[in-house]
This record gives structure tokens, sequence and C-alpha cells, in this order.
């Protein structure tokens, strides 16, 4: 049995936990607007207060620098706060939509419901963003949650279960460290939403114990992300701007750019340019720079040192196995049967190949599994246009990497092996809400055509249906 203590010392196990948010939802307290909003003032406010600790835990954890943990972490879930609190009355109310004239006499509404109690998974690469922005979505939505940090970034979970204890009761909001044996757990219980985030391998094992209850999930995944540099890009910005959405902590982010398809006939001076961004990054010893995010385990570490021994690397291929340092590296002569190629890289490793017609790179993506991002750079709005109209993958960027991560006003997500559903802003409502559909009916009158018995009632639903 794993344990939780509770305010006061109380011992609780998983299933009382969750027993226990059930009848907290039902008393309808989450769903008030006003419990919604100071809630989320909150957690906005502890953020702030923890915030010192949190960076701290990223360092730990993780290595990553204060401007790094700062603007992809704690900043947007800053703005993404400002966002839900601006609009939450607005989205909760019920909705009236058209009625067909057959229901003559009725008026049709769509109820926002919370889901109710929510398990949160998340992950070790963002593992204060990817687990506080769905929070504030079910948070946002009237729901109570039951939040799983990684295991993998240890101090960075216990600065969130410290913050979560401090602000909610454990029957509203709630954290639960441990292993994989605790993860396993909190699937056994009767969770009314399942929200993940991490690997395809575990998101799949995710997916098929929620079937067994057909308990509904959201899961955000990966996958192998291109990147497609036309021949008219601007090659100075393109490379600076895979460098930053490559690397940025040392390339374990779900959308970063898994490979890059450059022409042949400018793939040196893609090659030339990107070189200089990386220094111009982390200095011409990336190892020994001391903001330089580190990969999270030894595992991880050599399984990504595997891929370069087969390699061709332009630059970089140096490591440190008494920090699990990999510098920013860049692979040439690169084809889709080598290793590098069969699973998504998730470190600092950039296979390039190159292509000579734009439609075989196309007809090349259509046949491998649908990714989470693809990132274009192009002059030229036809070329851009096609590549979107074409391929199919979860959300992206035109001249640019990462950044449509952070608008609160997109949606956030994958589509086939990269994901089910999506997030951010009012798509976390949504995420965590039901729609209920309801129809108003008039006692006033009632019409006869509609019932078995009614003379020439066919006839009339006929016309009505014209």
């Amino acid at each position: 049995m794993i344990g939780w203590t509770a305010r006061g010392g109380e011992e609780l196990n998983l299933k009382q936990l969750v027993e226990r948010q059930k009848k907290y939802f039902y008393t309808g307290k989450t769903k008030d607007i006003s419990f919604r909003l100071k809630s989320l003032e909150k957690l906005a406010n502890a953020i702030d207060q923890f915030e010192p600790d949190l960076l701290a835990a990223l360092k730990k954890d993780l290595n990553k620098s204060e401007y790094e943990a700062y603007v992809v972490e704690i900043m947007v879930l800053k703005e993404e706060i400002k966002v839900m609190k601006k609009n939450i009355e607005k989205w909760a109310k019920p909705r009236r939509v058209k009625t067909p004239l057959v229901l003559f006499g009725a008026r049709s509404y769509i109820y926002p419901e919370p889901v109710g109690v929510n398990l949160i998974i998340g992950p070790w690469n963002y593992p204060v963003l990817l687990v506080l922005n769905p929070l504030i979505g079910a948070i946002a939505a009237g729901n109570c949650a039951v939040i799983k940090p990684s295991e993998h970034t240890f101090y960075t979970a216990r600065v969130l279960k410290q913050m979560i204890r401090d602000i909610f009761d454990p029957e509203y909001v709630a954290v639960a460290e441990g292993d994989i044996e605790t993860g396993k757990a909190l699937l056994e219980q009767p969770f009314d939403h399942i929200f993940f985030t991490g690997s395809v391998a575990v998101g799949k094992a995710v997916m098929e114990k929620a079937s067994q209850t057909l308990t509904p999930v959201t899961l955000e995944l990966g996958g192998k992300s291109p990147v497609i540099v036309a021949e008219d890009a601007n090659l100075k910005l393109a490379a600076r701007r895979i460098v930053w959405g490559k690397f940025i902590n040392a390339g374990q982010t779900c959308v970063a750019p898994d490979f890059v398809y450059v022409p042949e006939q400018i793939r040196d001076e893609l090659l030339r340019r990107m070189k200089q961004e990386v220094e111009r990054f982390y200095g011409e010893k990336p190892l020994a720079n001391p903001n330089y995010t580190r990969i999270v385990s030894w595992r991880h570490f050599t399984r990504l040192k595997s891929f370069l021994k087969t390699s061709h690397i332009v630059f970089g291929g140096e490591s440190d196995h008494y920090t699990l340092k990999i510098e920013p590296t860049v692979i040439d002569r690169v084809s889709w049967e080598d290793p590098i190629m069969q699973e998504e890289i998730f470190g600092p490793l950039l296979p390039v190949l190159t292509y000579t017609r734009l439609d075989d790179v196309i007809s090349t993506l259509r046949e491998k599994p649908k990714p989470l991002a693809l990132y274009i750079f192009t002059e030229n709005s036809g070329v851009e246009e096609k590549i979107i109209t074409s391929l199919p993958y979860g959300g992206g960027c035109v001249n640019d990497t990462l950044i449509h991560t952070g608008s609160p006003y997109l949606p956030f997500g994958g589509t086939g092996t990269s994901g089910i559903g999506n997030y951010h802003g009012k798509y976390s409502f949504d995420c965590f809400s039901h729609k209920k559909s309801v129809v108003k009916q008039t006692t006033w009158f009632d019409l006869p055509f509609r019932y078995p018995h009614a003379k020439n009632g066919l006839k009339w639903i006929r016309k009505l249906t014209k």
C-alpha cells in the first residue's frame, strides 16, 4: 500500500485520497466561479513565492540555467493563469445554440461541466511547466486533481509537493510522489480523466490501462519532428532558430527539431552557420559551460551516446559521463536506415538529410508516424502552404521553432502516434470539461404530430425536415 500524508499528519493511501476528492467534488465547491478564481490566484502567488526554490530545484535536477528555466517554464505558466482568470466566467456559462425546426418550441444549450477527479502525470524534461500547466486547466474548469511528478526530477517534485500542500487541501489538489510503482498504483484508481505527458511507449501503457475502465485520456507524446529548409530560406535566421529550438534543454523537448531536411546545394552553408550559432550560444567548449543543461539520467545518456558510434559528426560529439553532458552535435550523411532515425532522439544530436525535390520530402514524411511538430523555413508563401496542407502533424512554425507552444491562444497537442487531445488556454478548459447537451422544451403547447397516433404525423414531419 502506497501511503500519502495529508495535513495534520493523517496517513492516506491512494484509494482513500481519490475517494475523498470525489466526495469533495460532489459538494459543488470546485464549480463555483469565485472558488476557481481564488484557486488560480493562490497558485499564481505560490509560483511567485516558490520561484527561487523551483529554479534551484531545476538547476539540481537538470542543470537548467535561471534564464532557461524562467523563460520556458515559469513565464509560460504566469501567462496561462492570466488568460484563464480573464475568461473563466465567460467560458463556464451555458451557451445557447440553434434548435432545428422539427423541435419547434424548444431551446438548446451546451453546459460546460467539469469532468471530476483528474490524474495528471508529468514528465521530467519540463517538470514544472508540464505538471502545472494542465493543473491550471483542471482548476479553471472546476475539477479536482492528483498530480504525479516524474521521479527522475526528485528535487523539483519535492518543491511542487510542498507548494501544493501549502495552498490546497488534499481533497482538492494533491501531489503523489513516487516511482513507476506509484504510477501503476495511481492507474488502478477510478479517476474520471487521465492527462499524461511523456513517451509514446508509456503513453500506450497508460491508454491500455485506461481502456479497461473506459477512462478518457489526453496523451501528450512526441515523435520525430522535422525541419524543412527551402532553397530560398534566410539561412542566417534559420540556423539561429534551429539551433535555439534544438539545443535548448539539451534537446530534451518533445517538440524539438528532430532532424533537418535541406537542399543539397545549401547544406554546407547551413552547417557552417549552425556551427557559428552553437558557439555563440554555448561557447567553443559547451561541456565547460556552467549553464548548459545535462542529460537527465545515465540510461538516457548512454542511449544518446550509442547514436554517435556510427555517425558522421560535423561538429560536437564530445561528452562527459561525470556531468552527463553531451555537446550540441550535428550529424551529416544520415539516412532513414540509421539507428538515430528509428526513434525520437530527445537529446542534443541533430541529423541532417539532403533533398533535391520537395515533393520527395513530402512523400517520405507521409509514410512516417505523424510528428508532434513540423518547422518550415522559406520566404515563399506557396511553399509554406504546400507543406502545411500536405503533411499531418500536431502544430508548428514557419521560419521559427518551438514558439507555437508558448501561446495560450493556440491548441497544443499531437495527432496519431504523437498524441490524443490538446490543451493551453481555452483548449485546456475544454480538455477538462464535458460538453453537456440540454434541450429545454416548452409546456405552453404540444405538437401532436410528434406522437405515433397522430393523423398525418409523418407528413408534417417530412415537411419540417425538407
